[in-house]
C-alpha cells in the first residue's frame, strides 16, 4: 500500500506543473492534498477527476482558501469532512476516508506566521484537533494521518533551527504539543524509518534566497500512524524530482 501526502499550494497551479500526470504514475493508492484553494467545480476544470480515481473534497467557505482533498483507487465505505470544530471546519481543513479497516485522513493545521492573531488561532487549532486525535486513536481503526503540520518536530527537521526558534512552525509550544501526540499512540513515519537522517527529509522550502536549490528546508508534512501500521512500515521518500508547489509530496509504503 502507498500513501502520498502532499500540500499543492492551489491545484489549478499545480495541474498546469503536471501534478496529474505525475499522479498516473506514482503507484499510490491513496493521495491526501492540502491547499487545494479551489471548488469542486474548479477542480474538475482542470482535469482534477481523472479516471480510476475517487475524489473526496472539503471546501473553504471562503473561496479561493485552504481546503483538502484525498484521491484513491478505492472507493471509501464512508467520508467525514469535518472534526466537530465550527471555527475551522469552515475553514475546510479536514477530511477523512474510512475503508475497511483503515482511516486515512488529509489535514491542513494552521500556520500562525502571518501574526499573532493567526498564532492564537493556531494554538485553538491544536487545542480542539489534539482532544480528536485522541478519539481516533482509540479506534479499532488503523489511521494515517496525512498532511500539512506546520510544525518541524526537533532540530535535525529544520535546517536553521538556532535561527528559528522564535519563528512560527518552531516555538517551543508547537514543537511540545507534537510531542505529546506522539507519546499518545502516535507514530512519525518518516522518523519511524529514518530516525537520524539528515538533512532531515525537508518537505518545504521558502521562495526566497533560492532555498529549494541550496536545500534550506523545514520537514512539516507527516504522515501520523497508529501502532499497528508501524509495524508495516517499509519506505518513505520526499518527492523533489518535479516541483508542484513549495512543498515536497511525502511517499510512504506499508507492507499488505
Amino acid at each position: 500500500m502507498r500513501i502520498i501526502t502532499a500540500n499543492v499550494n492551489g491545484l489549478r497551479s499545480a495541474a498546469r506543473k503536471g501534478f496529474f500526470d505525475w499522479l498516473e504514475g506514482c503507484g499510490a493508492d491513496v493521495v491526501c492534498l492540502q491547499e487545494v484553494r479551489a471548488s469542486a467545480a474548479q477542480v474538475e476544470e482542470v482535469g482534477g477527476k481523472p479516471p480510476g480515481w475517487h475524489v473526496y473534497q472539503r471546501e473553504a467557505e471562503k473561496p479561493g482558501y485552504s481546503g483538502v482533498a484525498i484521491y484513491s483507487r478505492e472507493p471509501a465505505r464512508e467520508v467525514v469532512d469535518h472534526f466537530n470544530c465550527a471555527e475551522f471546519d469552515a475553514e475546510g481543513r479536514y477530511v477523512e476516508a474510512r475503508f475497511d479497516g483503515l482511516r486515512v485522513v488529509s489535514a491542513y493545521l494552521p500556520s500562525g506566521s502571518s501574526g499573532p492573531e493567526r498564532q492564537a488561532a493556531k494554538y485553538r487549532f491544536l487545542d480542539e484537533f489534539a482532544l480528536h486525535l485522541d478519539k481516533l486513536a482509540r479506534g479499532r481503526d488503523e489511521v494515517v494521518l496525512c498532511g500539512d503540520w506546520n510544525i518541524a518536530h526537533t532540530p535535525i527537521d529544520i535546517c536553521n533551527d538556532k535561527g528559528n526558534r522564535r519563528n512560527s512552525g518552531f516555538l517551543p509550544a508547537e514543537r511540545g504539543w507534537l510531542t505529546e501526540v506522539l507519546g499518545r499512540g502516535w507514530v512519525d513515519a518518516f522518523r519511524q524509518l529514518y530516525p537520524a537522517e539528515e538533512p532531515g527529509g525537508y518537505t518545504w522550502w521558502s521562495n526566497r534566497g533560492q532555498a529549494f536549490a541550496k536545500n534550506v528546508g523545514w520537514r512539516i508534512d507527516y504522515q501520523l500512524v497508529t501502532t499497528g501500521l508501524a509495524a508495516r512500515l517499509t519506505r518513505a521518500e520526499v518527492y523533489k524530482a518535479q516541483r508542484f508547489s513549495d512543498h515536497a509530496p511525502l511517499i510512504v509504503d506499508y507492507a499488505d
